[in-house]
């Protein structure tokens, strides 16, 4: 075909990022032990999944084959990173997942559009992958920011726990001096009352 179109790399890119996605958050998706976790990795997943299929769809419909990496180094460290016993949290933060979200700043879809030569089939699915993008990276920063407020609550009770086993040495330790002192006290005053 000698009319490629100019947007079909992007299509590519968003295609073959997509499809990895759904596969190393299916991954991590078998191993979370949080059912909150688990409950928003799967509408993210489903997504991706959802885009990656569209996409090469697309890539289809307009006479060409989705190009796929053939070593992607980048997505091994992530379905290893999905795949392991890390936290949610830490998983979250290694794959980069609680930054996808930048509220009314500038994001990697401000630009999708500067291509006008973008038929109209391809523009409506675009917008859909964008909105659908944006609002995952809300889901997913909210994830985020519920793992890490339930680790600083845990951090505070074991800080408490420290806390209040510290408390406990001490009184154990003035409930021992206040003993030795009542035996000396009666020690002392038992000579006195036999001579009497």
């Amino acid at each position: 075909m000698s009319d490629k179109p100019s947007y079909l790399g992007l299509l590519n890119a968003v295609a073959v990022a997509e499809t990895n996605a759904h596969e190393y958050l299916r991954a991590w998706i078998d191993v979370t032990p949080s059912a909150d976790v688990c409950a928003v990795l799967r509408t993210v997943a489903a997504r991706e999944g959802e885009h990656g299929m569209t996409f090469a769809k697309r890539i289809n419909e307009l006479g060409y084959e989705v190009r796929w990496a053939k070593d992607d180094a980048d997505h091994a460290r992530k379905l290893e990173i999905a795949r392991s016993d890390r936290s949610d949290l830490e998983k979250m933060k290694a794959l980069g997942l609680h930054r996808i979200d930048t509220g009314d700043r500038p994001d990697v879809f401000d630009n999708f559009f500067h291509d006008h030569s973008i038929d109209i089939h391809t523009g409506a699915l675009l917008g859909r992958y964008i909105a659908e993008e944006r609002d995952s990276g809300r889901l997913l920063r909210g994830c985020y920011e519920q793992l890490k407020a339930a680790a600083k609550s845990r951090r505070a009770e074991v800080a408490d726990g420290d806390r209040l086993g510290g408390l406990e040495e001490k009184i154990d330790t003035v409930c021992r001096a206040v003993e030795e002192l009542r035996q000396i006290v009666c020690a002392q005053s038992m000579p006195a009352a036999t001579q009497a």
